[in-house]
């Protein structure tokens, strides 16, 4: 994984220490397995410490004094030490260790903490950790990131082209970086399988209290052959023969070790807006067969790294929603900035007609933007947020001006 780091350095190496360099507060980094958050805090530490090795774990469980006395905290330094506890949100009482070592040694050391699930998610007791810790939600590859690896103010750049050999390895083969970089269709096919078994059988039983794990396996399977698709729980329950009230719940705790993520309907101003059913998107777009989907996927990995990066970075509040009506006319994705529409995004794999259900959703909502993104179009170096009226633009475009 180093070297991949190497060739492809991430822009949350430069996110991390920016933090470490202007905040008091820990740094949370949460992502899904193989996104590259070991190498990238690795990188960063003076002293690195893993829940899944014995001998760090037997570290922590002596307490917060005999990791000061291993980091070398009580000797005078030029620099403040950075300490990274990788995977501790497996240990049971991790709250309540971080709590006491960061208000023991939160003057004296700056601290980084990793997880490959959400470290907000799994409340195993403590007290709370307010005001003592930033989250950073860390995501594969995008497109922006490889074209640009700038750590900015403003919310959406230039653009900027990304070379032909590196577009078609992302769309191909994911942003998770060791596929990714290897660019092996036979590697990437055993590499996704055992992350899914990793998550699905390890992961889930250990985090969770699901025991039905070969239905919950089943699930999984079902949702990535409708990634894109409007989750109905009934029929969901039906399928894996489970209560509506468990589906909702596994869907929840698949969300939560990032197999996936939800993106909810948006109806404030909107006519006739369904409210209630989220749709779902998996978390890696390579394993789709489907092109309409894999399009809509990809652009929908990328819209959530945006949102959540702007978000983590104190830029605004930023989510993503897509908007449908009763009548079935539909946009793939709204993005709203503090809470009010920013931009709207139709999603189309070569299609360059306009959507009508653009320019009729941009009056609606009042967005100041609305984009038919299409994956075939060559780049353009034009900025797409100039544009006001729904207009045309080439993924390519697009989704370099994101993060």
């Amino acid at each position: 994984m180093n070297g991949i780091m190497k060739n492809y350095p991430r822009i949350y190496t430069e996110i991390i220490r920016e933090h470490l360099a202007e905040n008091r507060q820990m740094a949370f980094v949460s992502g899904p397995r193989q996104v590259g958050k070991t190498t990238v805090c690795r990188e960063l530490a003076t002293t690195y410490f893993n829940w899944d090795n014995q001998d760090s774990r037997a570290l922590i469980l002596k307490g917060p004094a005999e990791i000061a006395q291993v980091a070398g905290l009580q000797k005078i330094r030029t620099a403040k030490p950075v300490l990274a506890f990788d995977e501790l949100h497996r240990y049971s009482r991790w709250k309540n260790f971080l709590k006491g070592f960061f208000d023991l040694y939160g003057t004296q050391a700056k601290i980084v903490v990793t997880g490959s699930s959400r470290l907000d998610v799994f409340k195993r007791g403590g007290d709370s950790l307010m005001g003592r810790y930033f989250c950073y939600r860390m995501h594969p590859f995008s497109v922006a990131e490889l074209a640009r690896l700038i750590l900015r103010k403003e919310l959406t750049a230039s653009p900027s082209e990304l070379r032909e050999n590196e577009w078609t390895a992302l769309w191909t083969y994911g942003g998770f970086p060791e596929p990714f970089v290897r660019r092996d269709a036979r590697f990437s096919r055993r590499w996704h399988s055992l992350r899914e078994t990793q998550l699905l059988r390890e992961d889930v039983r250990e985090m969770t209290r699901i025991q039905e794990i070969d239905q919950l396996i089943a699930l999984a399977n079902v949702l990535a052959e409708r990634s894109s698709d409007q989750v109905v729980y009934a029929s969901l329950a039906k399928q894996v023969r489970v209560s509506e009230n468990t589906v909702r719940a596994w869907v929840g705790a698949l969300a939560a070790l990032h197999l996936g993520f939800l993106v909810r309907p948006w109806h404030r101003n909107v006519s006739r807006a369904i409210r209630k059913e989220p749709k779902w998107f998996c978390r890696d777009w390579s394993m789709i067969g489907d092109v309409g989907k894999r399009a809509e996927t990809f652009v929908a990995c990328h819209l959530l790294k945006a949102v959540e990066g702007w978000t983590d970075l104190g830029l605004g509040k930023f989510d993503l929603h897509y908007i449908r009506d009763k009548q079935k006319r539909e946009v793939d994705f709204l993005v709203t900035k503090n809470h009010q529409p920013w931009f709207l995004v139709e999603v189309k794999n070569a299609e360059s007609r306009l959507s009508p259900a653009l320019a009729l959703m941009q009056s609606q909502t009042g967005a100041q933007h609305a984009f038919q993104v299409v994956i075939e179009e060559p780049y353009v170096a034009a900025d797409c947020f100039q544009q006001k009226m729904p207009v045309v633009v080439p993924a390519r475009t697009f989704l370099s001006q994101l993060l």
